[in-house]
């Protein structure tokens, strides 16, 4: 008899239990990115963000994106790549890079948001970018050194190289461990973006623990 009532509730489960598996789909909520891109580090699941710092939903979605990286276990990495399709995105990832060198980054991400989506600032050369540095605190000397300097150059090419790879057609989008693109449009919005990121966070994890 209990074995009975154990089948009965284990059948009354699968469609839920189904249900849950098939909460986003590929293809439908998600792009699977074929061949997958190698992350920064394999021992971690891998969350990215492509984005640019002149994007009016890219600058929408940065505090509830700041929120959400609070809410990440340790066994998942966080990364930020800037967007080139042309124009001054090259410099304004250059900029991205050299904060981070400078060791500025979290508050020069404000400043540089700020500027082109609020003042509507354009930062279309080298000169307005370390004017904007400097008006918060850093060297002329130092930016450039930083801005110019080969590491910064190679993160730039790298960047480009990723979101190339990955096919990213817009911005903000967000890819899962080298393996899920996620954007907007499939999405539906930049909150359920971070629902179906989080979903493909646990779909790797599990995967990780059967192996």
């Amino acid at each position: 008899m209990l074995k009975r009532v154990l089948l009965t509730c284990t059948l009354l489960l699968l469609p839920f239990a189904a249900q849950a598996e098939e909460a986003y789909v590929a293809g439908k909520d998600y792009d699977v990115i074929s061949p997958a891109i190698r992350t920064a580090d394999p021992e971690k699941i891998e969350a990215v963000e492509f984005f640019w710092y002149g994007c009016g939903h890219c600058y929408n979605f940065e505090p509830v994106l700041a929120q959400w990286k609070k809410t990440l276990d340790e066994d998942v990495s966080f990364r930020g790549i800037p967007a080139m399709w042309g124009g001054a995105m090259e410099q304004h990832a250059k900029a991205y890079y050299a904060a981070r060198a400078l060791g500025v980054a979290e508050k020069m991400d404000q400043v540089i948001f700020q500027a082109l989506n609020v003042d509507r600032k354009q930062l279309r050369s080298d000169k307005e970018i370390a004017e904007l540095f400097v008006q918060n605190g850093v060297a002329e000397e130092d930016f450039f050194k930083a801005y110019n300097s080969f590491g910064v150059s190679s993160q730039v090419r790298q960047a480009d190289a990723t979101a190339r790879a990955a096919k990213i057609t817009g911005t903000p989008a967000m890819m899962v461990n080298g393996k899920y693109l996620i954007g907007p449009r499939k999405a539906g919005s930049t909150a359920n973006m971070l629902k179906i990121a989080d979903f493909l966070i646990e779909k790797e994890r599990a995967a990780a623990n059967e192996g």
